[in-house]
């Protein structure tokens, strides 16, 4: 039986499946000790989870509760990066105006028209695996592409990619001096990065965010500009990294499931929607703060209180899948019901984005590479130890060298 509170703890994190599952079986919501050492509440079942990311006493910006969160001795909250400036950390009518300034480059049209890039990135990357025979995917596969796909969409030079993907891993761990470091470092590099494309504007997302800025109307202040180049940095590479090492993972302990999509390729928008469902790459949501009392899920809620959603336990739910058992992987499954994009205002922007480089890059690795597989054993694979995401740290596999 699981303590009560719950440390968030890397054992925690590697089991975390199975301690949600304990959790959801004792109530919809519970004391927990985040990894960052602050005491919240957990929301763990479908429906609550659903409730408390619309509630409407649970906002995004602490400043409502700020005297109670000093009092506390709170001063740090999120489980990575916090800087402020950007929509992550922000309610309407300020969430509103700066998410309107990026909506636009990621609307379907607009995502759709980087399939072809998409599709060129993965197969350059796989024709440099395909001689090997064995490969680390987070290193070579799973990583790079979806670092290329958001620096392509927002202008970061070729030069500065893999020092941002150092950067937004460290930026994103539990506070602690290299966490703090790191953060400073993605900062400055994008501080820097937005001067110099003041001065050289390109066709790109950060440039017209420069634009926006420039026009100096009151839209986008410097430390918003700064903070949304941060959010759009980390939340449109990182997820998606975690999100294909876990489908992967997910098809290597299931391998029928993985022939049924090489079989029937029109399975693939489904399948992504299924793999968001069975082990989505953002396990946690950042805090929420209670802004006044309320009830959640039964349970009371004072103002003051932070609160987090686990996404990765809401879609478990039995409401939601109807198994009998432990939810199964299933990418025939006719309605994978989730929370991993989160839901109400909140919802993640870059969702289309996701779903293409998840369709596209599985479609190209499985189709290439037809007797993919893990080169450990399962029990050996490391995952992300703390924080908010969910993924594999490395994922070594072998296959036929071409």
């Amino acid at each position: 039986m699981l303590a009560d509170p719950v440390r968030f703890t890397p054992q925690f994190k590697a089991e975390a499946p199975e301690r949600y599952a304990e959790l959801r079986a004792r109530g919809p919501i519970h004391r927990v000790t985040l990894s960052n050492g602050v005491d919240a509440w957990v929301v763990v079942s479908y429906e609550a989870a659903r409730a408390a990311l619309t509630h409407p006493a649970l906002r995004k910006d602490p400043t409502s509760a700020a005297d109670v969160l000093a009092a506390a001795g709170i001063t740090s909250h999120l489980p990575g990066v916090g800087l402020g400036g950007q929509m992550l950390e922000a309610d309407p009518p300020e969430h509103t105006r700066l998410r309107r300034l990026v909506a636009s480059a990621f609307s379907p049209r607009r995502i759709q028209g980087l399939r072809g890039g998409i599709e060129e990135i993965c197969d350059e990357l796989l024709d440099a695996i395909a001689p090997l025979g064995e490969t680390d995917l987070v290193e070579t596969f799973t990583g790079p592409l979806p670092v290329a796909v958001i620096s392509e969409l927002l202008g970061i030079p070729e030069p500065l990619r893999a020092e941002f993907r150092v950067q937004t891993f460290a930026a994103l761990s539990v506070p602690s001096d290299e966490q703090r470091a790191a953060a400073a470092d993605l900062n400055a590099l994008l501080s820097e990065l937005l001067d110099r494309k003041r001065e050289q504007p390109e066709d790109d997302l950060l440039s017209a965010l420069i634009a926006v800025h420039d026009e100096d109307d009151g839209r986008l202040s410097r430390t918003e500009l700064v903070g949304t180049a941060v959010l759009l940095v980390v939340a449109g590479h990182e997820t998606t990294v975690n999100l294909l090492g876990n489908a992967l993972l997910a098809l290597f302990r299931a391998p029928g499931q993985a022939d049924l999509l090489r079989s029937d390729p029109e399975l693939i928008p489904g399948a992504i929607e299924e793999f968001l469902r069975y082990d989505p790459s953002v396990e946690l949501t950042t805090p929420r703060y209670a802004a006044e009392d309320c009830e959640l899920g039964g349970q009371r809620i004072s103002r003051g209180d932070v609160v987090v959603v686990a996404l990765g336990s809401a879609s478990h739910d039995l409401a939601v899948t109807g198994d009998a058992g432990p939810p199964a992987l299933d990418v025939t499954r006719s309605a994978s019901r989730h929370l991993a994009f989160g839901h109400g205002v909140h919802h993640c922007l870059g969702a289309p984005l996701a779903r293409l480089e998840a369709a596209v890059a599985l479609s190209r690795v499985l189709t290439r590479f037809p007797d993919l597989r893990l080169a450990v054993p399962e029990h050996e694979i490391q995952w992300v130890p703390s924080g908010m995401m969910r993924g594999p740290l490395r994922l070594p596999v072998r296959f036929k060298a071409e």
